[in-house]
């Protein structure tokens, strides 16, 4: 009797898991179908919709090392229902916000809530499911939720800024936010351990600094160009504070992140393929929605429904991914997703259009959703695995920083790619009388800005500067999507050299546990 009650229990907690993670993941993306109607409320650039989505990840990326260790040492569910708290602050702010600083620093916050969620929903959940099968199992459905999430983020804004406001996207989060901070007080059980070092406040510095300026950098090449002397001069501090961090972390007698873990192949394989799955993926999905709605002329709920099919691929690639690793391994599972996902975005790197067949979206979005399902649960166990139980903060630290400084340089880069293409082709306008200085920058800054300047023009223009800006924004999307298409292949040839043929778990003590 006590065996079956403790078996329900667990279950309750992975809920309650799953719960906290998808409002976390869902808000990675969810602002995708919205960033039309922001661009047009705030009348905000490329590059100030690129701040939008990686305000969140970055902050999110940057800390995510620091606060698994606090969890580890100060109490996982106790970081867990704080983070909870902060994230309905952060959503409400964020619904309330009436201009584009305001989002970006509202969104800030949202990203160290979740950094603060996310560790300590992986590691609870390490902590609670000791058996193997049934670890892989939990972790199976945990990933499948956060890609599900990140999958349904854009399907979930759609409806919503159909029915109302781009803003009702962040009140969506207020009663979940409730729901998970109640199911961990009532089913939770509180573990931590305090041999766990001390944070290290100079590592979180160098790391966040460097990061910061490194995407702040890829941003600005795509809108002044790679001669801009705030290119070079943030892409110079970038590579100073990564190195310091480097150096630092050497010497450290508390170091975030210990650097002899990528030692073990299976941590660094992983990270490795992670790192550049995430930077191709969330480039990509922060190009759908723009493509679907600023060039196909669809609605938020027609864009939305159009990319619904790839939720139910993402789900059953990764419950199925559990047997595959089971025989085949890692290296050949994650291989096998990293190549699906680049085939997808190679076909929509060949085949994209100011109008393309919904069939090759829906062959897309299958060879994506399973790509998806095949790399990141593989990828989480083997990272998980590969650490120590005392340890399992730090490792789920890893995995979620991968995923989320991916994604962030995904967006920037790619975007940046996109972008610098976009201004080029556009360029061409400038010779056309009736556009003054003025009404060429607005079309330079944005394809959605291009159509509200257009709304201003004689017909014949109008029609010119619409036609002229969403081909140059396809041009550019097209070179983005073959460029994610490239990393994908990079990452499968890297899981191939890297990681080992058969994984080695670490065996050391359990986790101190507090009932």
């Amino acid at each position: 009797m006590e065996s079956t009650s403790k078996h329900q229990s667990r279950w309750l907690v992975l809920a309650v898991m799953c719960i906290s993670l998808f409002i976390i993941s869902i808000d990675a993306t969810v602002l995708n179908l919205a960033l039309p109607s922001i661009a047009a409320d705030f009348k905000a650039t490329t590059a100030e919709l690129q701040w939008v989505m990686d305000a969140y990840t970055l902050i999110f990326a940057s800390l995510l090392i620091t606060t698994g260790a606090l969890g580890d040492r100060y109490g996982r569910k106790r970081l867990l229902i704080i983070g909870l708290a902060l994230f309905g602050i952060g959503s409400l702010g964020a619904a309330l916000s009436v201009s584009t600083i305001m989002l970006i620093a509202f969104r800030a916050l949202l990203g160290l809530a979740g950094a603060m969620i996310m560790p300590s929903t992986l590691s609870i959940l390490i902590d609670v499911y000791r058996e193997g099968k049934q670890r892989a199992k939990a972790i199976a459905i945990w990933s499948s939720i956060f890609s599900i999430g990140a999958g349904i983020g854009p399907i979930i804004g759609g409806l919503l800024i159909s029915a109302f406001h781009w803003s009702s996207v962040f009140y969506l989060n207020l009663p979940v936010v409730v729901i998970g901070i109640l199911g961990c007080v009532l089913y939770v059980p509180e573990s931590k351990d305090v041999r766990t070092p001390k944070p290290d406040f100079p590592g979180v510095t160098f790391s966040f600094v460097g990061v910061v300026s490194l995407v702040y950098a890829m941003i600005l090449v795509g809108e002044r160009g790679w001669s801009a002397p705030m290119v070079w001069i943030s892409a110079a501090i970038a590579v100073v504070f990564i190195t310091g961090f480097i150096l630092w972390e050497k010497h450290s007698p508390n170091p975030m992140l210990p650097l002899e873990f990528f030692k073990n192949k299976n941590f660094t394989g992983a990270n490795v393929s992670l790192t550049i799955s995430a930077f191709a993926m969330m480039g990509c999905m922060y190009l759908y929605s723009q493509y679907f709605q600023s060039i196909e002329g669809f609605t938020p709920i027609k864009a939305a429904l159009c990319m619904l099919p790839m939720t139910p691929f993402v789900f059953s690639s990764t419950m199925l991914s559990v047997r595959v690793n089971r025989k085949l391994g890692t290296k050949i599972t994650m291989s096998i997703g990293l190549i699906l996902s680049g085939l997808s975005a190679f076909v929509f790197s060949q085949t994209a259009g100011l109008h393309i067949s919904y069939w090759i979206v829906l062959l897309v979005l299958f060879l994506n959703g399973c790509g998806i399902g095949f790399t990141m649960s593989p990828a989480t166990s083997s990272i998980m695995n590969s650490l120590p139980p005392n340890r399992a903060g730090i490792g789920s630290a890893m995995n979620d920083t991968t995923r989320q400084l991916g994604g962030a340089l995904g967006v920037a880069i790619l975007g940046a790619l996109m972008n610098s293409i976009y201004r080029a082709d556009v360029s061409v306008l400038a010779g056309q009388s009736d556009l003054t200085g003025g009404v060429m920058a607005t079309i330079s800054g944005s394809v959605q800005s291009a159509m509200v300047a257009a709304q201003g023009l004689a017909p014949e223009l109008a029609d010119l500067v619409v036609k002229t800006s969403r081909q140059a924004f396809v041009n550019g999307m097209k070179e983005a999507f073959l460029m994610a298409s490239i990393a994908m292949v990079f990452s499968a040839a890297m899981a191939m050299i890297i990681l080992p043929n058969k994984e080695k778990q670490a065996v050391l003590p359990a986790i101190a546990v507090e009932e």
